[in-house]
């Protein structure tokens, strides 16, 4: 099968990528180490559909990066709703917050720099979704917290779940991020608080209702 032919059909028959978030896609892969870390076209749109169908009015992002994927949630909400996005690593800052700030939808997204796990309940929010995309070493340490704060009902999407296919290569057994997804996978299939299903899209997500 011709994957990447296949990739080009399916992102040519979906929603267009705004302009502003394909500049965005660019500047990230140019200026940022690790660009690919950005959601992209397909994972973006799919993200704004889910927020559409799930209506949220509070929305948690664990790991902001470039700030493509909070975009792309923000795009998805009503009028009052928030996307609140941390991201722990400060020298993401200079590159991110222009771009948030000068997007259509900066009215709707909080960025915050610092702890999502330590600071995010201080904020005394009830949230209706999450988007975990973080360090993948404490993925259950973040979702243990974010499932605290998160109504009943409400979603957590966890990304990157199948980490390029190194869940089931034991050549990665002794590296950190790959046990930490395979521990969160683990952990989340035996949860009984919440009902999971994996996407094999991209490189894995996770759909989480919490019961």
């Amino acid at each position: 099968m011709n994957v990447e032919g296949l990739e080009d059909y399916v992102l040519q028959h979906i929603e267009p990528e705004p302009d502003y978030l394909y500049r965005l896609y660019r500047a990230t892969n140019i200026y940022l180490l690790h660009g690919r870390m950005a959601s992209g076209h397909l994972q973006g749109r799919l993200l704004k559909m889910l927020v559409q169908m799930i209506k949220p009015k509070r929305i948690l992002e664990v790991g902001t990066f470039s700030g493509y994927s909070a975009i792309c949630m923000a795009e998805g909400l009503d009028e009052e709703g928030k996307v609140y996005t941390f991201e722990i690593n400060d020298e993401q800052e200079d590159f991110t917050r222009p771009w948030i700030e000068n997007s259509p939808v900066s009215d709707k997204i909080e960025f915050i720099i610092g702890d999502a796990i330590s600071e995010a309940p201080k904020l005394g929010i009830t949230f209706d979704m999450a988007f975990i995309d973080g360090d993948k070493r404490t993925y259950v340490e973040t979702y243990e917290a974010v499932l605290a704060i998160l109504r009943s009902g409400g979603f957590i999407l966890a990304d990157n779940t199948l980490w390029d296919g190194h869940v089931i290569d034991p050549a990665y057994d002794h590296d950190q991020q790959t046990t930490g997804i395979r521990r969160f996978n683990d952990y989340v299939a035996q949860d009984d608080r919440v009902e999971p299903v994996i996407l094999p899209l991209r490189d894995g997500l996770t759909i989480i209702r919490k019961k």
